[in-house]
């Protein structure tokens, strides 16, 4: 198969994004994120302000992923992660789930085959009425280290100065691997057949209070048929969308839950760096979507899917992203819901009109 050429660095870069908007975390997180601990701390205003593109954020919509799709199904435990995590959904048994498929850009209209990252965002309930939120996206790592360099990243990317990014790309030599993941992982021609991966750290707690990082990733059941993005754009600018829906309409889609198990020395505050492959993995269950519906209107349109919102048995590490992520998602969130009256809402269905000679309710 032809490789693709890379993608342009505003593709690229647009896709890197954080994932939804989200409400407000704790204070001592929020404080560490939102500026108030020093006049020179990245805020959320300044990185959701970041994201926007050159002609300005589309209003009502989420400040990146703009573009989505909504689901529903239910995720079957195994219950082989219960000995890692007291969290009651990870008891054997089925869970209902809510979640978004949706695309790495602040654009709603964007054309799938310009936009390299996907993403989905899941929630999974209990009986007891906990929730675990999650934000994943399909590359393997994540660009840089730390929410800083992600801004810097954004900045160069904006920047009209040539040596803005090279000067980037040299203080910051993690990114070239997600480049290369950019620039040589083929497209999939429906969200069925991507995987999607936490990234970050967390720390799950068994019931004798032994704690343990891991990672995870939802990995497709689909059988997966690699595309090149010339392909994917001759499909249509919105086939992901349509295609999840006929797909889902026809037979629920799964994605496997495997969670892998930190050594020592493995990283936990560093989502670019990938753990070895070696790693142990448990498959925790299966999410299974059976399905799809519009977002104007959808239960996902005012979801916000934090990473920080967890159940008892599982927290965030030492990565310093899921704090991050959560104010700026709380700053997106507000942005968006008081722009209420400019998102697209679906249609009220017509009137029927009445039949001759029938009565008039």
């Amino acid at each position: 198969m032809a490789q693709r050429p890379p993608p342009s660095a505003p593709a690229v870069l647009a896709s890197l994004a954080l994932i939804g908007g989200i409400v407000a975390v704790g204070a001592g997180a929020f404080a560490y994120t939102g500026g108030f601990l020093s006049p020179d701390r990245l805020t959320p205003a300044r990185l959701v302000g970041a994201l926007a593109p050159p002609g300005g954020p589309a209003l009502g919509h989420r400040r990146n992923h703009a573009k989505g799709i909504c689901f529903t199904g239910e995720f079957r435990s195994t219950g082989n992660a219960a000995a890692l995590s007291r969290a009651p959904m990870l008891a054997s048994g089925s869970f209902p789930v809510l979640g978004r498929f949706n695309l790495g850009t602040p654009d709603p209209n964007a054309p799938d085959a310009t936009v390299r990252v996907r993403g989905m965002g899941l929630q999974i309930t209990a009986p007891d009425g906990q929730v675990w939120r999650a934000a994943m996206i399909d590359p393997p790592v994540f660009p840089v280290a730390t929410p800083e360099a992600f801004y810097a990243l954004l900045t160069a990317s904006h920047s009209k100065d040539a040596g803005a990014m090279p000067a980037f790309i040299a203080a910051h030599p993690e990114f070239p691997r997600f480049v290369a993941w950019a620039k040589s992982a083929p497209y999939t021609g429906s969200y069925a057949e991507d995987a999607f991966h936490s990234l970050n750290a967390f720390l799950f707690t068994n019931a004798k209070g032994q704690t343990q990082a891991v990672r995870w990733a939802l990995v497709p059941e689909a059988p997966v048929t690699p595309l090149t993005d010339a392909k994917l754009a001759a499909l249509g600018p919105d086939h992901l969308e349509t295609e999840i829906a006929t797909r889902v309409a026809s037979a629920p889609q799964s994605w496997k839950l495997m969670v892998t198990v930190a050594a020592p020395g493995d990283p936990t505050n560093d989502p670019s760096q990938p753990w070895p492959a070696e790693r142990r993995a448990i498959e925790a269950g299966t999410l299974v979507v059976d399905a799809i519906e519009a977002e104007a209107d959808g239960p996902c349109r005012d979801i916000n899917f934090d990473p920080t919102i967890l159940p008892d048995g599982i927290a965030v590490s030492d990565d310093p992203f899921p704090a991050a992520r959560s104010a700026a998602y709380a700053r997106s969130y507000n942005l968006r819901t008081a722009e209420a009256k400019d998102y697209p809402r679906q249609p009220a269905p017509a009137a029927a009109s009445p039949q001759p000679g029938s009565a008039t309710p």
